[in-house]
């Protein structure tokens, strides 16, 4: 088993009921904190700020690599003492997500007959995820957070967390995603999804007890590929590789997904991958609540929005439709050459949103780096 690092653990024993079906006897939560919690006269948390991590991420949001930890955090530079999200005021939480392989439940995870979920794991939405999260806040004491901060997925759970749970958010900062999935994201989700489902590893989502290097690992590696050049620009591919050529006559190109693709295999579970990618597709804010553009009219959560203006995965179409019906400033745009991938590199562009928000002032004008 591989280290606790500084993962902590919460176990919500009692049922938890999914949106398209289902039930889930109970749910173990993987999670992270830093900075120092400070109670109210109740005794409940008051200064708690959740931070949503995206598909291939975890609870692993700061700090350095160690053991359980094979890499430093994946926003470490906004996440600390004096930096914009300020663990000197703030009491900052990262779960691991439903349906995740990084301590959280998930198909790798053990079911009730100890044998590991597999093919019977059920479909996970967006918003059962929030429902978990929602259920975790409350058995930490976090009856409200200050704020619910994310980009891609995690963007889509800020979201849902303002709609579906107004009175326990003050703000939300949600970046880079949408309202809903668009057709263009579920063809490429689609093929993902079939490059994994087709792998004779995968026998059908019961693979977790084959020998090592047995599993799906082809499968997961060619989902990643396409989804790595789904999160970078055409135009920094084309700075970076153009058609280059390496001496061991490889396109350079294919060697940087390549190492993308062993990366994530070696760490990831494709059951995880699946279920995610599977959650990102259905995703709806506007699902039973007449649609995304009333869901957020109706919204009273203060709404920080923001994209990146060379993402082609979530284009910032997105990010001003979800600003128009939400009426709400912005969206703040991120100048990056780096595609979607800009919300976990453009640091000090994202590191300024998140900062402004978290003091309740209006987001600034967008810049290049």
């Amino acid at each position: 088993m591989d280290p606790a690092g500084g993962r902590r653990f919460v176990v919500l024993d009692r049922p938890v009921e999914l949106e398209l079906g289902g039930t889930l006897p109970a749910v173990t939560v993987a999670y992270e904190t830093w900075g120092r919690a400070r109670r109210d006269a109740t005794g409940r948390i008051a200064n708690a700020v959740l931070v949503a991590h995206a598909l291939s991420g975890d609870s692993h949001a700061a700090g350095p690599a160690g053991p359980g930890h094979p890499t430093a955090g994946w926003w470490d530079a906004l996440i600390g003492p004096g930096r914009p999200i300020d663990t000197d005021r703030f009491h900052v939480v990262c779960p691991n997500v439903l349906g995740g392989c990084q301590g959280t439940t998930g198909p790798a995870a053990a079911a009730p007959d100890g044998a590991p979920w597999g093919s019977r794991w059920p479909e996970v939405t967006i918003a059962d995820q929030v429902r978990v999260e929602a259920a975790f806040g409350a058995d930490l004491g976090i009856a409200r957070w200050a704020a619910v901060i994310g980009g891609s997925m995690g963007g889509m759970r800020a979201l849902e967390w303002a709609v579906a749970f107004p009175e326990r958010v003050e703000r939300a900062v949600v970046i880079a995603c949408g309202a809903t999935a668009t057709a263009d994201q579920l063809g490429l989700y689609a093929a993902q999804l079939d490059a994994i489902t087709l792998d004779p590893g995968w026998r059908g989502g019961d693979y977790h007890r084959a020998a090592p290097g047995d599993g799906p690992h082809a499968g997961l590696g060619l989902a990643r590929r396409l989804g790595q050049l789904s999160y970078r620009s055409e135009a920094e591919l084309a700075a970076r590789f153009a058609n280059r050529v390496q001496p061991d006559g490889r396109f350079a190109v294919a060697s940087y997904l390549d190492h993308h693709a062993v990366k994530l295999a070696r760490r990831f579970d494709a059951g995880s991958y699946l279920t995610l990618t599977r959650a990102m597709m259905t995703q709806d804010v506007g699902r039973g609540r007449g649609g995304a553009a009333a869901a957020l009219a109706g919204c009273p959560v203060a709404l920080t929005i923001a994209g990146v203006d060379s993402d082609r995965l979530y284009p910032l179409y997105l990010q001003r439709q979800l600003a128009a019906w939400a009426g709400a400033a912005g969206p703040t745009v991120i100048r990056s050459p780096y595609g979607h991938d800009g919300f976990l590199l453009e640091n000090d562009q994202i590191g300024a949103v998140v900062a402004a928000a978290l003091d309740g002032q209006a987001p600034p004008a967008g810049w290049r780096a």
